[in-house]
């Protein structure tokens, strides 16, 4: 009886404590710059509490259906948001988790500094 090598799998954490190097540093540099406009980040934010279509999206935002069009298919094709089929419509949603938790921390960050709450420690 052959034995096998098991491979160790790693599952995802919440904090990967690791330090940033020039790759990770350039890697949340464009990230950042794609949450820098307000019409992304509002999608990225509707997006973080669940899955929604371009009309939804749409209806959501305030924005015309081409500008949502344009800023998902940024978002597409930087790996943020992915789809699928129901039926004729295409449903979007984020990917990750940090993603979603780094947009609602910014919103909540954002309403601290509007509303004047004091800052968590």
């Amino acid at each position: 009886m052959a034995m096998t090598e098991s491979v160790p799998t790693r599952s995802p954490s919440l904090d990967h404590g690791t330090n940033p190097d020039r790759v990770r540093l350039e890697s949340a540099s464009d990230i950042f710059r794609m949450l820098a406009d307000p019409t992304r980040l509002h999608l990225l934010w509707i997006l973080s509490h669940d899955p929604s279509d371009v009309s939804t999206l749409t209806e959501a935002t305030g924005a015309s259906r081409t500008a949502v069009s344009q800023h998902l298919a940024k978002l597409r094709f930087t790996g943020m948001v992915e789809t699928t089929r129901d039926g004729r419509r295409v449903v979007y949603r984020i990917v990750d988790g940090h993603l979603a938790r780094l947009v609602r921390e910014g919103f909540n960050y954002a309403d601290h500094r509007v509303t004047g709450e004091p800052p968590h420690r």
